[in-house]
């Protein structure tokens, strides 16, 4: 009597790891039901039919976008100074970040030189360092910018600092991070042969991390194209402070004009991020 052949291991057991899925899965789910209770999230409010009707007519408001020359004038000036306070804000938050990751980054380290622990006043100041950057980016750059507003008035100025100083608590954190998740042979090599900080990160650790580094540096730059057009709300000019006005004015034209122009900013800080990350190999 010839034997039937088992069937193989795969198509008796189609998936191992299913129970660990689901499991995951209904953990998932049971820690996600009650933050989506506490904040009251509601999307079937969105299919109402009051909603749906007043989605419409807001909808309806913004064809054909604004294009007369006079607010295209304009609109080419609030952008333009958008940009700048966004390019502003973030070279100042560079001149902070930058000599921060000098201090926070454990593999620049000269004092953990052969023994691989670092000494007791350079662990003080990487931490007080630390939680600096932890103060700066703790505050997001729109409270920031109230409070300049409050202290300067209105204006660009106020979008420019607020920019600054929560962009450099990212960035010293995010350029730490980087460079410590490189490989670490060429700037040990250099700090023990007698290498100054400065030039470990420069001739060790920067080529191989230069092209994350550039990458997110660009992202954070448009972020703060982004950022400088939220707190133009608050007064702190840019494109952000037309917006509101033409929203308080009902013109649904040239907020859809503004609106194209922020897809085009975004747009060109990819096709940047791009052309740099290449040219970087």
């Amino acid at each position: 009597m010839q034997s039937i052949p088992a069937a193989p291991y795969s198509a008796r057991h189609p998936d191992p790891a299913w129970r660990g899925r689901v499991t995951y899965t209904v953990v998932a789910l049971l820690v996600l039901w009650p933050m989506l209770v506490a904040s009251e999230f509601k999307p079937a409010i969105l299919f109402d039919g009051d909603s749906l009707a007043a989605t419409l007519r807001f909808l309806a408001d913004f064809l054909p976008p604004a294009h007369s020359p006079e607010f295209l004038q304009l609109l080419l000036r609030e952008t333009w100074q958008t940009v700048a306070i966004a390019t502003a804000g973030l070279t100042l938050a560079l001149l902070g970040a930058i000599p921060a990751t000098l201090v926070i980054t454990e593999r620049l380290s000269i004092s953990r030189l052969g023994t691989g622990r670092m000494a007791l006043p350079a662990r003080a100041v990487r931490q007080g360092v630390r939680w600096l950057l932890v103060l700066l980016r703790s505050v997001p750059e729109l409270v920031w910018a109230l409070l300049f507003v409050r202290i300067i008035g209105l204006g660009p100025t106020a979008g420019v600092l607020a920019i600054a100083l929560t962009y450099s608590g990212m960035l010293g954190k995010v350029y730490a991070e980087i460079l410590e998740s490189s490989e670490r042979h060429a700037s040990d090599t250099l700090l023990a042969n007698g290498g100054s900080r400065l030039a470990a990160l420069l001739y060790g650790a920067l080529p191989e991390s230069a092209s994350e580094l550039v990458s997110y540096t660009v992202y954070r730059w448009e972020c703060a194209i982004r950022g400088s057009v939220v707190m133009g709300f608050v007064g702190a000019g840019g494109l952000g402070q037309r917006m509101d006005e033409s929203m308080k004015m009902l013109a649904g034209g040239e907020v859809s004009a503004m609106l194209l122009v922020f897809v085009l900013l975004v747009a060109c800080a990819d096709l940047v991020s791009k052309q740099l990350r290449k040219r970087l190999g």
